[in-house]
């Protein structure tokens, strides 16, 4: 009996040391062994049954580590290129292959396309024997099949989530031998410009990223877990899928645990290989919700306990919220919300793949949050896990997308094989995040083709509405609009600057004033929420300085063209003041967007493209941060939240550009979704000379500010006839005792100003025989050239570049902004910074830019436009140099036309008179009269 005693207590020590190897899982990381397959002939020569000599590291990527092609010009990139732009000679340098560099996206170090084989040995625990064991694989790319021991597992070729095989009967106790390929190949057409594939961002590369592990589980096991919270029932209800792999029938229960809600017991019985159950879980009135302000999550643990003696636990993380729309506007938790959002475009360069860690989500987010972004659109492409862990744990929103941009190669709802794919992957998507309640909106992909797309995406946004209602549901981001839709992400109307528009957009065609907004867009919608698709795009210099940054797989080859052809240009030296004064034009066209978009009372919201540069389609330098997400130094993200924040006070303006004789007037507002009501409070303002007088200040009646819409507070009026001379006036509107201000620079001229030639200043239009008499006889001369006597295909324009010029086929405008010294005399009556602000709009309308690299490389203009870092030509809208034995001032500003209503035109004149007539005018440079006809229509 003793013995038996000591038997029954061994075979339980036995047991419980079984039980931990059972529940232990294997980490594949590591060395494995690689064999490249470009030809694709290895399942048919059966390249699981070799050993492969070479080695790597996964997970990583097959190209980082040395393997692949040299890039060249006969590289099979995925994704459009402009090849009509890449046959410009002033490539060739770049086309042989010691020196290839590619100029429109970040070029890999090595290039593969295809099929690789990777293997590896791995020790099983003898207490698997009878255990289910399982293969993960966190973010493969992109199509996989799997062996064990020379016997085939499966496939895989989803692009948003693991690569799940159930290896049961396939794997058994000892050293067994797995081997994965891993095909990045274009089995199945997305869309080449879908950023799951597209070699514009973070390329199509080969290899696996993130976790890779074996586990095992009892025969019976909690396969999944689904929670759908129910806020206005203070309940959820938990779907659980349990496994069964015995091949007979088992019964047990489950039960559900977490602190948010006392433990729930439910009971099952299958006979087949899996079963739903279904239980309801109070949550009581002590709950609390999720949202950006207050992200508060709960844990639940599900655990199993068989009647056979069947054990396994799955726990999940989830939050208590509800997103719903009320017409045009969003809600969470019943309270009106506004997103401010921008894209994320699978930008990696330091990896060339997805961040798969938690950590460099949450720099990234907070980094969003910083610059007052409350959500992020993945534009055709789904983030890992990791992303939705960080946006969950810091209260930030999710749009998510199947993977795909199928358009210009492919379409939806033509019977392709992408149809029932969407399908597949969304299935996946939900299962995999949909516990997330960062996961908020859901979208098919982006700007989608097809003649049958619209009937196609109804059914989608139908299937979707009921699938899966913890999201909210629209057919692809940008277009089309449908009735099923449950918002709409779109463009038309809703941005101040649409593609194809160039010059005839809002910001480039109508004089700055800070009325407007898309209420007319919301009038024609009336019934569902908005979000502005898209806007943005505008560009700035490349940061040269950037290039060393790209340490990682990826290099920066088209910034080392650019510099190349700045330096070809005599321009090399510029290169920072380009950046920093183009900086400071884009920011001003994103502040004027974004409050449009505030300002539209119940719109649903935006997405910038983009918060941070994206690296691809010609390179579009169009982030306020670069792509690492960080600051290029024109501007902080405090200075960025002033405008995009939860509560930003807007002033509705009919001008930027003011007399005199006139009294300001400014319309205030307050638009404010914080995270609760704002009670009385005062609202102050000043309207200022910066760093000087105070022309006018007060405070509006204490007034409270409800959350979710846009509060009108009062008018702000001040007479400006103390105003005496050309001054840059500062309004400034802060919601007092609370973090909350905004500014707008706005201009005041001189009702009158005499414009009338000084004495001993010779005034020419044309570079005539007078003209060039009065240079040779060492006179001074201001040459006024119209915009149609510039010779030049350059178009001006006030805003920056729309997204770029090889991707938009040569879209005015072409230039960015202006550069000067506002210290140079002759701007010492024209107060101006050194880059464009709004009195600029009046003057580069109304000219056309001179093309000057025939000039002497020294001469610089005094006020300079910021080119085209596609054509980096030395332009100039005032320039000054010494002819013959005369100085020479020339513009190709429009200073002649109707100037009794052109202030702003009125104070350059005048500005320019009294310098060309003053002791100041000494120009450095020496022009001939040849030269400056070079830059002139004959």
């Amino acid at each position: 009996m003793k013995q038996l005693i000591l038997l029954i207590i061994l075979l339980s020590q036995l047991s419980l040391i079984l039980t931990a190897e059972e529940r232990t899982s294997i980490d594949l990381s590591g060395d494995w062994a690689v064999q490249l397959d470009s030809d694709k002939s290895g399942e048919t020569e059966q390249w699981w049954q070799q050993t492969f000599n070479d080695q790597l590291a996964l997970p990583g990527m097959l190209t980082a580590q040395g393997y692949g092609d040299d890039v060249n010009a006969d590289t099979p990139w995925v994704g459009n290129t402009r090849p009509e732009v890449y046959a410009d000679p002033k490539y060739d340098p770049y086309k042989g292959t010691a020196n290839f560099k590619w100029p429109f996206w970040l070029q890999p170090d090595k290039y593969y396309r295809g099929i690789a084989w990777y293997q590896k040995q791995v020790q099983i625990p003898a207490g698997w024997w009878d255990k289910r064991v399982v293969l993960h694989l966190e973010r493969p790319h992109w199509e996989t099949s799997v062996w064990v021991n020379g016997k085939k597992a499966g496939s895989d070729m989803s692009l948003s989530t693991p690569h799940v095989y159930d290896l049961t009967g396939l794997i058994s106790a000892g050293r067994q031998k797995l081997t994965i390929s891993v095909d990045n190949s274009i089995n199945l057409n997305v869309g080449l410009n879908s950023h799951s594939i597209s070699d514009h961002t973070q390329g199509n590369w080969n290899g696996i990223a993130g976790e890779m592990t074996l586990y095992a589980t009892d025969l019976v096991w909690v396969d999944d877990v689904q929670v759908y919270p129910d806020y206005d029932d203070k309940s959820a209800r938990v779907v659980v899928t349990i496994g069964n792999k015995t091949g007979r029938t088992v019964a047990g229960k489950v039960k559900l645990i977490t602190k948010a809600a006392k433990s729930v017991v439910g009971e099952y019985r299958i006979s087949g290989q899996s079963k739903l159950l279904e239980l309801h879980l109070p949550l009581g009135n002590e709950f609390q919700a999720w949202d950006e302000f207050n992200p508060v999550l709960h844990d639940l643990q599900v655990a199993l306990d068989g009647d056979s003696g069947e054990k396994d636990s799955l726990s999940v993380k989830f939050g208590i919220r509800k997103i719903a729309t009320d017409g045009t506007q969003f809600t969470i938790n019943g309270r009106p919300m506004f997103l401010r959002g921008t894209l994320e475009c699978a930008i990696f360069p330091k990896t060339g793949h997805p961040a798969m860690d938690v950590a460099e989500w949450k720099r990234i987010i907070q980094e969003c949050k910083d610059h007052g972004l409350n959500h992020m659109r993945f534009h055709s492409w789904c983030p890992p896990e990791a992303a939705f862990i960080a946006a969950d744990e810091l209260g930030f929103y999710f749009q998510v997308e199947c993977a795909s941009w199928a358009n210009q190669g492919v379409t939806v709802g033509d019977g392709k094989a992408i149809d029932d794919w969407l399908y597949e992957e969304g299935e996946r998507i939900t299962k995999a995040y949909g516990n997330h309640p960062s996961f908020l909106l859901m979208a098919y992909g982006n700007e989608p083709g097809g003649k049958n797309q619209n009937a196609y995406l109804s059914k989608w946004c139908t299937y979707w509405k009921e699938k899966e209602p913890r999201a909210l549901h629209t057919s692809g981001a940008g277009w089309p609009l449908l009735a099923e839709s449950e918002f709409h992400n779109t463009h038309r109307q809703t941005r101040i600057q649409g593609w194809g528009e160039g010059l005839k957009s809002v910001i480039n065609a109508k004089a700055p004033q800070t009325r407007f907004d898309f209420s007319e867009y919301l009038k024609n919608n009336p019934d569902k929420p908005t979000i502005s698709h898209e806007i943005g795009q505008w560009c700035v210099y490349p940061n040269l300085e950037e290039i060393k940054k790209y340490t990682g797989p990826l290099k920066a080859r088209n910034f080392e063209i650019f510099r190349d052809l700045l330096d070809n240009a005599r321009m090399g030296d510029q290169a920072h003041d380009f950046l920093m004064a183009s900086g400071k034009l884009q920011v001003l066209c994103y502040k004027h967007d974004i409050e449009a978009s505030l300002r539209t009372r119940g719109f649903g919201g935006f997405q910038l493209l983009d918060l941070h540069d994206f690296p691809g389609q010609g390179t579009a330098l169009v982030g306020v941060l670069d792509p690492f997400w960080e600051e290029k130094g024109y501007v902080t993200a405090d200075e960025f939240n002033e405008f995009c924040a939860p509560t930003v006070p807007l002033a509705r303006m009919d001008k930027m550009i003011w007399t005199s004789d006139e009294t300001f007037a400014a319309d205030v507002e307050i638009a404010h979704f914080g995270e609760q009501d704002i009670s009385p409070t005062k609202i102050q303002w000043s309207l200022k000379v910066p760093g000087g007088d105070v022309i006018g200040s007060g405070k509006f009646t204490e007034v409270s500010l409800p959350t979710g819409s846009n509060t009108s507070i009062g008018l702000v009026s001040v007479p400006l006839g103390k105003v005496t001379k050309a001054t840059k006036l500062v309004l400034q509107v802060a919601v007092a005792n609370l973090d909350f201000e905004n500014s707008w620079d706005v201009w005041c001229y001189p009702t009158k100003l005499d414009t009338s030639k000084p004495k001993g200043l010779h005034l020419a239009t044309s570079l005539d025989e007078t003209a060039t008499g009065v240079l040779k006889a060492g006179g001074d001369v201001l040459l006024m050239i119209s915009p149609e006597q510039v010779k030049t295909d350059v178009q001006l324009g006030f805003s920056s570049i729309f997204w770029n010029t090889a991707w938009t086929q040569g879209q005015p405008p072409h230039t960015l902004g202006i550069l000067c010294d506002p210290a140079h005399p002759a701007l010492g009556s024209f107060p101006t910074d050194f880059h464009s602000n709004w009195q600029w709009w009046e003057l580069v309308t109304q000219a056309a830019t001179m093309e000057m690299d025939g000039f002497p490389g020294e001469l610089r203009p005094i006020v300079q436009v910021v080119p085209d870092w596609f054509a980096p030509k030395r332009l100039g809208l005032v320039f000054e140099a010494n002819v013959g034995k005369g100085r020479l001032l020339v513009t190709s500003i429009d200073l002649q036309t109707d100037l009794a209503n052109r202030p702003v035109a009125r104070q350059l004149l005048s500005s320019l008179y009294q310098y060309a007539s003053g002791p100041d005018f000494r120009p450095k440079e020496a022009l001939t009269i040849g030269q400056i006809s070079s830059a002139l229509v004959k």
